[in-house]
């Protein structure tokens, strides 16, 4: 008889992504699960097992005292759900969104492993830390990981969806250089605003197509913007085909959310990283720091950008691109052995032995 995993995730697509990845490696083994938010919806097609547990935050004081009760009822949901569906195993991406169900799995005795896709550890996979079997991250240099908790620590390739790992060498139709922008579906004023002012400058210089991801407010001011000025563009929301998207691009100018940086990294496309100023606990530059520190891309702080030196950057990294062939390069070094099935093995091996 197989046993039951359930996959505690929602919110952003920086933890349903590595959710529906897990649950892809586990589903022909193990009977799986997965419970999201409605926020996590989104990401969640009907292929998912979907249990909807909608956690609220916690960031509103004088809402507090409802939210609580919102969440002992939810945990009380948990318990049931957890108990009636014989769960063995509950695994969480992380966020507030996990905390009902990692109590009840804790009261329940049911084993609980913590995923952590960020070079930062977040504060409900810290908190829960005590109670999990394993901690599971893409660092043994995770930042705020308390003392003597080391070996818990278990160390894996950042989880990347299947289909990037067969898509991995990118054809493009043609010569122009091309940049993808991706803003995240929510949108970005540097993204909106800024960046694409640099492009009308830039493009008297070189050939540019931008493929630019946006949110559904600004698509057509953005499809308007290029048209006008004379620069093929494609603009974009939210597809769930980012993959053939990312194809068809020379360079990524990004966030820096953990699994978009791993899935550039496996496409072996260089990207410029703009992490978001407000993440929490930075954990967005620390993210891209890790592939700065090796090389592989480039970092931007938002709050001191500079559109005359971004245009002179770009201008150079284009017409002499010796530097972003060392980022190429090196981004190939990173995931030389990089397998969908190696990644399968090593999952495999950590629920078994645990």
């Amino acid at each position: 008889m197989k046993r039951k995993i359930l996959i505690s995730t929602g919110g952003s697509g920086g933890h349903v992504i590595p959710a529906i990845t897990i649950y892809n490696h586990l589903k022909n083994t193990y009977e799986t699960l997965i419970t999201s938010d409605l926020r996590g919806l989104t990401y969640l097609d009907k292929n998912y097992n979907t249990v909807v547990i909608n956690t609220p935050k916690l960031n509103n004081f004088f809402l507090l005292p409802f939210s609580l009760i919102k969440i002992l009822f939810l945990t009380v949901k948990s318990f049931f759900i957890l108990n009636k569906n014989n769960i063995s195993i509950l695994i969480s991406t992380g966020g507030y969104m996990s905390l009902p169900l990692c109590i009840a799995a804790k009261i329940l005795g049911i084993k609980i492993f913590l995923i952590e896709p960020n070079m930062v550890l977040g504060r409900a996979n810290k908190f829960f830390l005590n109670f999990s079997r394993k901690l599971i991250c893409y660092s043994k240099n995770l930042i705020n990981l308390p003392y003597g908790v080391n070996q818990k620590l278990t160390i894996i390739k950042p989880l990347i969806r299947k289909e990037y790992y067969e898509s991995n060498t990118h054809l493009k139709k043609n010569d122009i250089f091309t940049i993808i922008i991706i803003g995240g579906s929510q949108g970005a004023k540097i993204f909106d605003e800024l960046l694409n002012k640099s492009f009308v400058s830039i493009a008297k210089d070189v050939s540019l197509k931008i493929i630019h991801q946006t949110s559904d407010k600004n698509i057509n001011y953005l499809r308007n913007f290029y048209s006008q000025n004379n620069i093929e563009s494609k603009v974009f929301s939210f597809d769930h085909n980012l993959n053939e998207i990312l194809k068809q691009g020379d360079l990524c100018i990004t966030r820096a959310g953990a699994s978009s940086l791993a899935e550039l990294s496996i496409l072996n496309i260089p990207f410029i990283a703009i992490p978001l100023p407000s993440s929490k606990d930075n954990h967005q530059y620390e993210n891209a720091k890790y592939y700065k520190d090796q090389d592989c891309c480039w970092i931007i702080d938002q709050n001191s950008f500079d559109d005359q030196k971004f245009e002179k950057f770009l201008l150079e990294l284009i017409n002499k691109p010796n530097d972003f062939m060392i980022k190429k390069n090196n981004l190939q070094k990173l995931n030389y052995q990089n397998s969908w099935n190696n990644v399968n093995q090593k999952i495999l091996k950590i629920i078994d032995e645990n």
